[in-house]
């Protein structure tokens, strides 16, 4: 058996023990600081275990897959229940500004039905930058544990947000792995997307400092599962909900129903868009119908104008990407940025059309794609968007295997469809699946 899966386990542990122990030696931000600290302590027991593996004969995937599991403890949640515990202590520079955020967003939702102060209301704060929450209403919801029972570590909004991430990542395993009668992907590539999503050092350090982003790729990962198994109305639901949470979901609904829509027009399967427009639906109205109806400008100087770079004080998203610069630097670029992101977002769409995802595999290719250039883009933008391409890519893996095992994939399908979907996944496994099982 190759040992090639086992020497990008200890490279990638290596590595992230290195990014680690330079974050908490260098970082000015205090919780990106606590985290490196306990990671690196995280990371660099797993390299070492690694390279033990790397000595044992035999089959070696259960202890990788154990190293993977306490890696993830210890580098993701050992340190958000330790800045948890610290912050309900009344410890400070626990918590990255949008824990803050989320929790007053859900107070605001339970007294006024609103999670959002409009402009003027904003500029009267001491801290105006707390005051925003560019976030969709959905979001507020992380925010109620803390509304409701008070400040403990266990109603900190990111403790929800990490078991809301398991628990979509858990049923997508569910739907994609293989088992008795059902054909699916291999161990090694749910693996991989695993230590993608718990152990990746971005996701890691974003789960236990921030952790907004991590339910909404989450939940993009499941709609994908759920259209990869042909189910429109659940993969719709729950991209649905993505959406209801973050604008940054918005783009990968898009490029699922540009999959349903193609596997309709090749399978002749009626009413699947329909299903799975109506599933998305349904979360975006429950969550935003009422607060649009009840504080349409709260919505719009939250969500719209402070993400375009119109609010009463600047996004602390700067990190130096292409659509900052721009806004930043050039003449005029607080409107050529948001030109040049509607302008990827129309070729984008061009090309979907011209050339829609076949599997769900590719869907998630254009999901990382698509998501990479907005974050490049956005006049307010930060490396830590990083961790959507870096997870969708790491779901590809198993979505990848499982389309190459699917034995009803070409069912039904016409010779022309099917000559174009083959061309799609090809005839067998993924060479680039293989080589990182």
């Amino acid at each position: 058996m190759s040992n090639r899966p086992l020497m990008i386990d200890l490279a990638f542990y290596a590595v992230a023990a290195l990014f680690a122990g330079a974050t908490a030696l260098w970082t000015t931000l205090e919780p990106h600081s606590q985290w490196g600290a306990i990671a690196f302590g995280g990371y660099l027991p797993a390299a070492i275990c690694a390279a033990v593996l790397l000595t044992q004969p035999g089959a070696v995937w259960r202890g990788r897959a154990l190293v993977a599991a306490g890696t993830a403890v210890a580098v993701t949640a050992m340190p958000l229940a330790f800045m948890a515990v610290d912050r309900a202590n009344g410890v400070t520079g626990r918590a990255q500004e949008e824990v803050l955020v989320v929790e007053s967003s859900g107070a605001r939702l339970l007294d006024t039905g609103s999670p959002y102060l409009d402009a003027d209301a904003i500029a009267a704060l001491p801290e105006p930058l707390l005051g925003y929450n560019p976030y969709q209403p959905g979001m507020a919801v992380f925010g109620l544990p803390a509304a409701a029972f008070g400040e403990h570590w266990w109603t900190d909004a990111r403790i929800w947000f990490l078991l809301a991430a398991a628990a979509c990542a858990a049923a997508a395993v569910h739907l994609l792995r293989r088992r008795p009668g059902v054909l699916g992907a291999g161990k090694g590539p749910l693996l991989r997307a695993f230590q993608a999503m718990f152990v990746f050092p971005v996701c890691a350090l974003t789960f236990a400092t921030g952790g907004d982003d991590m339910p909404v790729v989450a939940l993009i990962v499941l709609a994908l599962a759920y259209a990869h198994r042909d189910r429109p109305f659940a993969a719709g639901l729950v991209v649905g909900a993505a959406a209801a949470l973050k604008l940054f979901a918005w783009p990968a609904a898009v490029v699922i129903g540009f999959l349903i829509l193609h596997r309709t027009a090749a399978q002749g399967a009626r009413g699947d868009l329909q299903r799975y427009l109506g599933g998305f639906a349904i979360p975006v109205a429950v969550t935003m119908v009422p607060v649009l109806l009840l504080d349409a400008r709260g919505f719009f100087d939250n969500v719209i104008a402070f993400g375009l770079g119109h609010g009463v004080v600047t996004s602390p998203a700067q990190s130096p990407l292409p659509g900052f610069l721009i806004a930043e630097h050039v003449p005029g670029g607080e409107l050529i940025a948001p030109a040049l992101l509607g302008l990827a977002a129309l070729v984008i769409a061009a090309l979907l059309w011209t050339r829609p995802p076949a599997t769900a595999a590719s869907a998630a290719l254009w999901c990382a794609a698509g998501l990479s250039t907005a974050f490049l883009l956005m006049p307010s933008t930060r490396f830590g968007y990083l961790l959507y391409p870096v997870v969708l890519l790491g779901w590809w893996l198993p979505l990848r295997d499982a389309v190459a095992g699917a034995p009803t994939l070409f069912a039904g399908i016409g010779n022309e469809a099917v000559d174009e979907l083959e061309h799609e996944t090809g005839p067998g496994p993924s060479m680039a699946v293989e080589w990182w099982r």
